[in-house]
């Protein structure tokens, strides 16, 4: 079994935890390939013999022949997995090191239990819809799909004007901080703060959601995951900040852009038989009440 390891920074103090994951999947004959700029920040102090052939760097020379990519952090660290990914299909898990981990497969704490299950194929994989947005200027090479979100915000203290169409039906224009599209993976993320609805994983739509709208009238929108979204942002002064995840591009003024679900979805591993469910319970503390303890 070939598996990736991707990881963006490890704190010093979990280097036991690291330490015991690495071994316990080589011990198992697991063939590991490494994140080179990881590997060369904080896998080099193990003293692994690791051949270059084993490093990637991006999407371009990642073995797609890789059974299971393995994302060391937490939720911000698995968004961007996705841009090494892309729609190869490869199966990603998330073992959480970071704070909240929401999107994560298993915690880091040492642990042959998820390990085995890994190596065993013991697993199953729920499909995540991804956004695709389309624009007809230049994004800086940003990659133009989101696991979670795709954002219009502000750039300065100036509101701007949204125009949204809905498969063609234009909706009334209105003044805000910006605009939030989320997949129903993104529902409990930037969209929850902003008064959206959660959606299980398998929920066939989106969620149209603004930001400090000027408008006691307006509200987030539920829509099918087949319509066609069109923005317009404008601004009195600057521009907008574009952003897919955790990856941000500035537009001009007058911006327009269209906003899709992907031709592809994203494979994660589950370990349990729902685990969105479970961490809805333990993570955001879904219906918690101190009354019925």
């Amino acid at each position: 079994m070939k598996i990736a390891i991707f990881a963006r920074e490890i704190d010093k103090r979990w280097h036991d935890k690291l330490t015991f994951i690495i071994n316990s999947l080589s011990y198992r004959g697991a063939e590991l390939i490494f994140y080179a700029p990881f590997y060369k920040r904080a896998i080099g102090f193990h003293k692994l013999a690791i051949p270059a052939s084993a490093l990637f760097h991006s999407y371009e020379d990642m073995d797609p022949e890789t059974d299971i990519f393995l994302s060391l952090g937490g939720d911000g660290t698995l968004l961007e997995s996705l841009t090494y990914i892309r729609d190869r299909g490869i199966p990603v898990a998330g073992i959480n090191f970071g704070r909240l981990g929401f999107l994560t497969t298993a915690d880091s704490e040492p642990s042959h239990y998820w390990i085995e299950r890994l190596i065993n194929k013991d697993y199953k994989t729920e499909k995540r819809s991804l956004l695709k947005l389309s624009s007809g200027s230049y994004l800086n090479g940003l990659y133009p799909y989101a696991l979670n979100e795709v954002s219009v915000q502000r750039q300065d203290p100036s509101m701007l004007s949204v125009t949204l169409k809905i498969d063609g039906a234009e909706l009334p224009p209105y003044w805000s901080d910006g605009m939030v599209i989320a997949t129903p993976t993104g529902s409990t993320a930037y969209s929850l703060s902003l008064g959206g609805p959660i959606m299980i994983p398998a929920s066939k739509a989106v969620i149209v959601a603004p930001i400090a709208p000027h408008n006691l009238n307006i509200r987030p929108l539920v829509v099918s995951d087949e319509s066609i979204i069109e923005v317009t942002v404008t601004s009195r002064r600057a521009g907008a900040v574009l952003s897919l995840d955790n990856r941000s591009v500035i537009v001009s003024s007058g911006e327009k852009f269209m906003v899709s679900k992907a031709e592809f979805d994203l494979n994660f591993i589950s370990l349990s038989s729902n685990n969105f469910i479970e961490a809805l319970k333990e993570k955001l503390f879904w219906g918690e009440d101190r009354r019925n303890t």
